[in-house]
């Protein structure tokens, strides 16, 4: 099988698919982080605890072309997202609502895989977890999910574009994917912190991504640039 086509696999056990591929045991340090096993710049952090959401979609959304940055505040360090407002101004609206509803709170990155992404937003921490809807924008059929894009994630039986809250960080130089996920935007700043939290990625935990430690995502905020 060529690199490409194992790549395009990976992201097939996201969202509800994910949970059979193992993904609901997420932690594997079980309850917690000892300081020993993380990078330099992360902190230890339980596991933390699952809660189901059921929101309904946003009434309001951003204006394309509006300049927006999102501040993803994690256990391990901040890294910044600027939002891709004119090509996905739906997927960035739906975003800084969760954000603006604190869904992202107290959430974990359930899934890092090394060289290819780390993946979180899910307030379950099972993998198969959203806000309780879902919005479609499909991407153009020129997207490419190259280092530090930001993308929504989705199962591969939904349609082009579908994504709920759980996103993914291209970690890998070209991840190969076909342009089917959403695109939230690219990381503008604190590179440095996704490389710390994607060295928690286990090799031997294949597709699953199980991490070897729990990161945290203490919490997203939205500002205008």
């Amino acid at each position: 099988m060529s690199g490409i086509a194992r790549r395009r696999r990976l992201l097939a056990a996201v969202a509800s698919t994910a949970a059979a591929l193992g993904l609901a045991s997420c932690g594997g340090e079980g309850e917690g982080s000892t300081a020993a096993s993380l990078p330099s710049g992360c902190e230890a952090a339980a596991k933390p605890a699952p809660r189901n959401e059921h929101l309904k979609r946003p009434r309001h959304g951003v204006a394309p072309g509006q300049e927006l940055t999102a501040s993803v505040q994690t256990s391990c360090g901040t890294f910044e997202i600027a939002l891709d407002t004119m090509g996905s101004p739906r997927t960035v609206s739906s975003f800084v609502y969760l954000a603006r509803r604190g869904i992202y709170d107290d959430t974990a990155f359930h899934r890092i895989v090394p060289r290819f992404v780390i993946q979180g937003g899910d307030p379950t921490g099972t993998g198969s977890g959203g806000p309780g809807y879902s919005i479609d924008e499909p991407p153009s059929r020129s997207t490419q999910y190259r280092r530090g894009t930001v993308a929504m994630a989705k199962t591969a039986v939904e349609p082009s574009g579908r994504s709920g809250s759980q996103f993914f960080v291209v970690t890998a130089i070209d991840a190969g994917l076909p342009p089917r996920y959403a695109v939230l935007g690219k990381v503008s700043s604190g590179r440095e912190v996704v490389r710390r939290i994607a060295s928690l990625g286990d090799p031997a935990a294949g597709q699953t991504g199980t991490p070897l430690a729990t990161v945290v995502i203490r919490k997203i905020t939205v500002e205008m640039d």
